[in-house]
């Protein structure tokens, strides 16, 4: 078969049935396509649906229209090359739970001020440089002892520590890639076991912030240049690479990955990633890569400390 359909859903809900499976390849039959058996990838939870045929775009609205409002994610790729050699994750609100700038913020007592902000760059209302610039500006004399208060609150999405240690062990390289800074991603980077992490450096003089970022910063061009970077030095092909992020500053490696993917992504990144995780937690990108559940390595069922 050509083509494959994966339909995901929560975990920890496990909302699939074999009734709606049978719904979905009905579906898929009416979009003109040869349709093969389903293979179940987890009971109730994901399950592929490989087929021949049609126009995939029409077939996967045809498959929505039919689930109407089911809490269940969708996507349809080609069969071949599905597992990507290249993972590239932003940390903040992807990985973890968090906003880091905003935690930061609310130990500081401006934390309404600096959400603000965040939550507009976060959704492309405002330059992401500039915001970020402004924001640090305004924890200027924060504490190293503030921002080691902060990384101990941080918490792991669900799934994140079986995503990275499933493609690890199938191969992989897995790169945490923020707009954040590193006294955060560094941590994350240990907890998880990514190979690498690159964000920004907060400057730091006796003790307390600057309220200033060292030069170059990480954003939007630079994620997907490290995306680029490490796809050459790897020696793969963009389409052998998976990214993965919530906020406009990841849209342009999404676009470039060749499964670029947007989790619980902000409205404008929604409408314009290819693929959306809206339900599921981050080992629905193991499903989409066509992992069964009994190929998953240390998996975690609930978010914990990173």
């Amino acid at each position: 078969m050509d083509y494959v359909l994966t339909v995901i859903g929560d975990p920890g809900s496990r909302p699939l049935n074999a009734a709606l499976i049978e719904a979905v390849r009905g579906a898929v039959t009416e979009s003109r396509c040869t349709v093969g058996e389903a293979d179940w990838l987890a009971e109730g939870i994901a399950c592929d649906i490989p087929f021949n045929g049609g126009e995939p775009t029409i077939t996967q609205a045809l498959v929505r229209d039919t689930l109407g409002p089911a809490p269940l994610d969708l996507v349809i790729q080609p069969a071949v090359g599905r597992r990507k050699r290249l993972l590239v994750a932003d940390m903040e609100s992807t990985i973890i739970a968090e906003e880091m700038l905003d935690e930061l913020a609310a130990g500081a007592g401006i934390g309404e001020q600096v959400e603000e902000i965040t939550a507009l760059a976060m959704a492309g209302e405002l330059d992401f440089e500039a915001a970020l610039r402004e924001r640090v500006g305004l924890l200027t004399g924060t504490s190293e002892e503030t921002l080691n208060a902060a990384a101990e609150k941080m918490t792991l999405n669900p799934g994140a520590k079986t995503l990275v240690a499933t493609m690890h062990a199938a191969g992989a390289y897995c790169a945490l890639v923020s707009g954040g800074f590193t006294c955060f991603t560094r941590k994350v980077r240990i907890a998880c076991g990514f190979s690498e992490d690159r964000a920004n450096q907060l400057e730091i003089e006796g003790g307390q912030l600057t309220g200033r970022v060292l030069d170059p910063i990480l954003g939007r061009a630079a994620k997907l240049m490290a995306l680029e970077e490490l796809t050459k030095s790897l020696g793969l092909t963009l389409q052998e690479t998976l990214a993965v992020g919530d906020g406009a500053n990841d849209l342009a490696m999404l676009g470039a990955a060749g499964l670029g993917v947007a989790y619980y992504g902000k409205p404008k990144v929604r409408a314009a990633a290819r693929v959306r995780i809206d339900h599921g937690d981050l080992t629905a990108l193991l499903y989409m890569q066509g992992y069964h559940r009994t190929e998953f390595r240390e998996d975690e069922a609930a978010a914990g400390n990173a």
